[in-house]
């Protein structure tokens, strides 16, 4: 899923430097002026702040961050728009609208994949977001919103420019990822080539701008995909990513953070966390349990369920109890060093290793051995001093435990 403003944690401050908690008092004060200015044409957005976060690939992803009142005439706009919109889009597109989220589109996928369109061309359009065309988005939105006043201001906000590091810089093209806006403006350009697959009668899934479309054969695939690449980029303007997009089997696919497997058992295609995906949380997890973190367990264990229920939560139809299994492993392994560390010096660990049940002489045998801690951690002592049980007393998540809880079979 892509980010927005709220979901990387960047704080509600503009170039303006008001904040989310002076909105109130600044709206209570110039709401009439806002609401004048808006009606006679007179309101001009600010630029939006530019602000970089990294991405998976290592590359940097751009957001534009308007200011806070900006966000709410942008909100405003988008409340009374997307219900007009929302009747025009199509049942196979999953990103950014109301009562609609990733597990759907996976679940949809997977319909296709087991009728028998198992040949999938995989669209990547690059860079979406900093590329779409003022003009041509501008054309498809007053064919369907017949009025003059709205249609001037959601120009103002596609050419509002943003500010980079100090420097005003224009936006000629694009809508700046981060407004509230942006979402709703691109499922409206990108309905357009829905459309197009609905008329052709293709299968396919879109959350956002990522897209798969089912055929079933490499021959109808290789034709789909030259075709289609040729009216988004004709048509829409857009730009297709040539060494993202492919025709893809099944196992070879990545769709938001899953992959896909086919379970011979029973005989259809199933859905697992990607390995990127696992590799990410397990990733997180390190950094959690690093040794060398000084603060207090409770503050782990807080940070590390909150990874763990998430990540957990929206993985939830994919089968991964053995690899639930596996990283609650890892996860145990690295808390017990941290309590072994924690006890510091050799007296208080013996002291310790007795008190939770192992006899004198094995606890010093461990205690003087001079093993890394890799060792420790793993050692058959520590792992009955502090058993599984005893870590899930002091409130060690378990992923698999909620795996067991929350999983849900498609």
């Amino acid at each position: 899923m892509k980010p927005t403003c709220a979901s990387t944690g960047i704080k509600g401050r503009g170039i303006d430097g008001i904040t989310v908690d002076e909105l109130k008092e600044y709206l209570k004060e110039h709401k009439d002026e806002l609401r004048q200015r808006i009606r006679t044409r007179k309101y001009q957005p600010q630029a939006a702040l530019r602000v970089e976060i990294p991405k998976e690939n290592g590359k940097m992803r751009k957001l534009g961050i308007p200011t806070v009142v900006d966000r709410v005439v942008q909100q405003a706009i988008h409340q009374v728009l997307s219900p007009v919109f929302e009747k025009q889009f199509s049942d196979f597109s999953y990103g950014f609208r109301p009562r609609r989220r990733c597990e759907m589109a996976i679940i949809q996928s997977l319909e296709f994949l087991n009728d028998g369109y198992d040949w999938v061309v995989d669209i990547d359009l690059e860079r979406f977001f900093d590329t779409v065309n003022h003009d041509k988005l501008m054309r498809i939105i007053a064919n369907t919103i017949d009025d003059g006043d709205v249609i001037s201001l959601i120009r103002k906000y596609l050419v509002s420019g943003v500010m980079v590091k100090g420097t005003y810089e224009e936006t000629p093209v694009g809508t700046p990822q981060g407004g509230n806006l942006s979402p709703l403006l691109s499922n409206i350009m990108l309905n357009e080539l829905d459309k197009e697959l609905e008329r052709r009668e293709l299968q396919f899934v879109r959350y956002a701008d990522d897209a798969l479309i089912f055929v079933k054969s490499e021959k109808a695939a290789n034709r789909v995909m030259k075709s289609i690449v040729t009216f988004i980029e004709g048509k829409l303007g857009l730009i297709v990513n040539a060494d993202k997009s492919r025709i893809a089997r099944p196992k070879e696919l990545k769709f938001l953070g899953f992959g896909y497997y086919y379970d011979s058992k029973n005989k259809r295609y199933q859905v697992k966390p990607h390995q990127f995906s696992i590799q990410k949380l397990q990733r997180k997890l390190r950094h959690l349990t690093k040794r060398n973190w000084s603060v207090p367990l409770d503050y782990r264990i807080v940070k590390l369920k909150q990874v763990i229920v998430g990540w957990v939560n929206y993985f939830r139809i994919a089968n991964m109890k053995t690899v639930m299994t596996r990283i609650d492993e890892k996860l145990r392994s690295r808390i017990r060093v941290i309590i072994w560390k924690q006890w510091k010096i050799p007296r208080r660990q013996i002291k310790s290793l007795v008190q939770l049940g192992i006899p004198e002489g094995e606890a010093r045998g461990l205690t003087y051995c001079r093993k890394g801690y890799r060792f420790i951690g793993q050692s058959k002592v520590v792992h009955r001093a502090l058993s599984n049980k005893r870590l899930k007393q002091r409130g060690i998540p378990s992923a698999l435990d909620r795996y067991l809880k929350i999983h849900t079979v498609i």
